[in-house]
């Protein structure tokens, strides 16, 4: 079994009857990962919230900020810990997605049939930018992770075929957003083989940048959740059967889930309850449970 042994991660990890155990911690991403200890996980697989587009309702949220500069520093103090909490092998596998800017509004309508879809205001135009500009939040994360010690391994276009239709007819509909592939160290684990293509000449060849993979709402989630096909490639080649993947932005449990049935074990955290326990009940339709844990002064402490 790849990465550490389960017996030494007391108190953090408590053994589980399921054949891959797995945690999920409530609470604020940064602080959680402080606590965890070192080099436990060998991948990391996420999607944090994307800056000025969505309100979970929860206070002083990752996305919410005024400036796409406070943005960026702060998934830069949270990476940071996560980098500690991964092997020196490790690798993260992050997916942002990009914006405009407001052109000067500073408001939105809000959606009747979903408030947790958009914010009820817009971020100022970033300085240096103009109105109608593309912010670049993907590049600016990755320039400022690259900056603080990660390797910037590869940029991997995931194209839509069905994406949300965009009324504009000034520029090109979007249809992609971006993974960004990093590592903790200049060599790391990554298993190529794992995830081989067929190339036009029917033989195996290296996976190529641009994924191809439809959009698949689930349903009960009032926020974007990964597409099981994108993720698994992250899942086979940055880990081991056995190692630990992380998601500190777990949301519906997309990470876990595919972590599990690919046989590997699963740490998420999550900031609202609420979203960890629709977790669970999409986990549990295709066997896989996980404990839930509290953040108290004492440490994190499994239920």
């Amino acid at each position: 079994m790849g990465g550490v042994a389960l017996s030494s991660l007391q108190p953090f990890l408590a053994p589980f009857d399921v054949p891959v155990g797995s945690v999920v911690y409530h609470g604020d991403a940064y602080e959680i990962l402080q606590r965890l200890p070192p080099q436990v996980c060998q991948t990391a697989v996420t999607s944090p919230p994307y800056w000025g587009l969505r309100d979970y309702e929860t206070p002083d949220q990752i996305g919410a900020e005024e400036r796409v500069e406070d943005y960026v520093e702060r998934l830069v103090l949270v990476f940071r810990e996560l980098r500690r909490v991964l092997r020196d092998d490790g690798t993260l596998w992050l997916n942002l997605g990009d914006c405009y800017t407001s052109g000067g509004r500073t408001w939105r309508a809000p959606d009747k049939k979903n408030p947790a879809r958009a914010m009820s205001y817009r971020p100022p135009t970033p300085d240096g930018l103009k109105p109608k500009d593309l912010v670049g939040v993907p590049w600016r994360v990755a320039f400022a992770l690259q900056a603080d010690g990660w390797y910037l391994r590869s940029e991997i276009i995931w194209h839509k075929p069905n994406p949300l239709p965009e009324s504009v007819k000034d520029r090109p509909a979007r249809a992609h957003e971006t993974i960004f592939l990093l590592s903790k160290s200049e060599k790391y684990f990554y298993d190529y083989e794992a995830i081989q293509e067929r190339g036009v000449n029917g033989k195996s060849r290296s996976r190529r940048t641009v994924w191809t993979v439809r959009t698949e709402p689930f349903k009960g989630a009032h926020f974007a959740t990964f597409p099981p096909k994108l993720i698994r490639p992250c899942i086979l080649a940055g880990s081991r059967e056995g190692d630990f993947v992380i998601d500190p932005f777990f949301g519906a449990g997309t990470t876990g889930l595919v972590a599990a049935l690919n046989g590997r074990r699963f740490i998420g955290i999550e900031i609202k309850a609420e979203y960890i326990e629709l977790a669970r009940e999409r986990l549990n339709q295709y066997g896989v449970s996980f404990r839930a844990a509290e953040l108290h002064s004492e440490g994190l402490l499994v239920k």
